[in-house]
This record gives C-alpha cells, structure tokens and sequence, in this order.
C-alpha cells in the first residue's frame, strides 16, 4: 500500500471513470489501473465494480475509500503543518464559491489576489451549498465562501463580511411607487424566487415568514430560477419583485440602480464566510486567504457588531 494508490482511487471515486482519473492524475490509464488491482489484491477485496458504467465502488470499496480519504489529508498536514510553522504563504487554495456569491464577488477577488498575494495558487470552482460541503469534508477543496452560519460539527467558519438584502421590484407593480418594502403585508404571490438548492432563497423565506399550508403545500411561486440576474430580468418585463443581496445591488448599472427599495424596519443580514475543515492546519495561508476576501468588499460590510442580525439558513 502506498500514497499513489490511495489517491488513485480517491481519483476513480472523483470522477467515476477510469480514463478521466488518470488523467487527473497525469498517468497513463493502465498504470492507474494496474496499481488499483495491486492494491486490491493486496487487501483481498474488490474497491470497484467494473461491470457498472460509471464505475461504482463496492460497499466494503466505499468504507476504503473514505478512510483513504482521511489518510491521505493526513498525510499532506504533515507538510502543511512545517509551512505554517514557517509563516509560509505559498501553497495552493482550492475553494468554492457558492452562485449567489460568486457573480459579483469572483471578479474583483481574483483581481486582489493577482495584487496581494500571486504567490498562492488559488483556484475557484462555483458550487451549491450542498456540494461544497461535501467537497470540503472529502478534501477535493480546501475550502470554500459560503453563506452561514452552517453550525456544521466538521467544519470551521470564519466569517468575513455582512450584507443588507434589498427589494428589487419591477416598474410594472404597484410596490415600484413606495419609498420601502414592507415585508409584513408583503404578498409572495408577486415574488420571483430563486431554486430550492439555494440557501439564499431559505433566507429570503424566513424573511418572509413564509409558512406552508395544512396541506404541506408551499406558497404559490411562478417561476424559480437559479441565478439572480435571470430573476432581475424576470422582474424587470414582469410585474412582481426579488430579493438581492447588497453586493449585488451594489453591481448593478445606474438605471437599475432605480429598481432598488430597502425594507421597512429590517436590520437582517446574511453571513458570508470562509469555511474550511476543522482540522485544517495551514492558519498562515488561511489569513491570506481571509485578507483576500476582506479587500474585495467595503469595510463598511466587515462590521462584526452586524453578527447580531445574521438569518439563518
């Protein structure tokens, strides 16, 4: 049993085809292959059914590869433990962004990075909540920018800035001629709402106060969609409104700036954090990584007395 074995399966397990996993791993398919039989002969137990398309671990496969998953993270927080002692930045940083935040905030964080920190390979991949905590615990990211607080036993959150929610209604509703949105005599009916999978789109109904029927029905919704913009444009042919996160309203151009009305006697904000493994060891290049995010947004934002208003997911 070596280190390339396990991650050559951690690999298969990824991708779920043999031919994509090699070439994650920059070997040729039969090596992959060939060191993936040794292991299992030397265990005495298939890892995968090769019968199944895609490939498929077995039950007692599963159980190898998740403990394999944990060695190997293991075996790399030996190395990243000597850097942090060593105050060292350099390293790579995968992390996920979730959609509701990756639109508006991606841009100008890759610009800070290229001025404050080129030394960290930092690469970004855009996910849903779920996802990216599967991600983060399995060890495929190192961590990722969510909306929390997750209060999840595995992970550690760190959070980084707060941000306002604000209406964005359509010039054909009647609620375009208020100053404020009241979200007490709010109808839902007139609102245009983000999928379920997204997390805020959870907010935004306990914003709402939104309650299911005895039925278990949900309220009447027309259409959901998954990304914001889709949803502004909705609005903006469409009698009705969403709502948006502040920094997205901040990116905004000027005639939809218009569109905008805060919220009536509302203080509520939404957490955003870096989120990583608990046992995650590299502290130095995880506060590079926090300075990173923090100069993408105001300071205004980084305020910690907002935790207080946080919604939770």
């Amino acid at each position: 049993m070596n280190i390339q074995q396990l991650e050559y399966i951690i690999a298969v397990d990824n991708f779920r085809h043999f031919a994509n996993a090699a070439e994650a791993c920059a070997v040729t398919q039969p090596t992959l292959s060939m060191m993936i039989q040794k292991f299992e002969e030397e265990l005495g137990i298939k890892i995968f059914d090769r019968s199944k398309h895609p490939a498929e671990p077995t039950a007692i496969g599963r159980q190898v590869i998740e403990q394999a998953r944990i060695s190997l993270r293991h075996f790399r927080q030996i190395k990243e433990i000597v850097a942090n002692e060593q105050h060292t930045v350099q390293g790579r940083f995968r992390m996920g962004i979730i959609p509701t935040i990756a639109s508006y905030l991606v841009p100008v964080l890759l610009q800070q990075h290229q001025s404050q920190h080129r030394e960290v390979e930092l690469t970004l991949q855009e996910r849903t909540t779920g996802n990216l905590i599967n991600d983060i615990l399995n060890g495929t990211l190192d961590g990722g920018i969510l909306a929390g607080p997750l209060n999840h036993p595995g992970l550690a959150e760190y959070p980084v800035y707060y941000e306002k929610f604000y209406a964005y209604v359509s010039p054909l509703d009647p609620a375009y001629k208020e100053r404020e949105i009241d979200l007490d005599t709010l109808d839902i009916g007139r609102m245009w709402l983000l999928e379920n999978e997204h997390c805020l789109r959870g907010q935004i109904e306990r914003l709402c106060r939104m309650k299911k029927t005895a039925q278990g029905e949900a309220a009447p919704v027309r259409y959901e969609s998954g990304s914001i913009d889709t949803l502004i444009n909705v609005v903006d042919y469409n009698p009705g409104l969403t709502i948006i996160p502040e920094m997205h309203a901040m990116g905004l151009n000027e005639d939809k700036q218009e569109n905008l009305r805060p919220f009536k006697n509302l203080t509520a904000v939404r957490e955003v954090s870096l989120v990583v493994s608990r046992d995650y060891v590299r502290k130095t290049l995880l506060r590079a990584i926090q300075d990173i995010i923090r100069s993408s947004v105001p300071k205004s934002m980084q305020n910690p007395e907002l935790k207080a208003h946080v919604v939770d997911l």
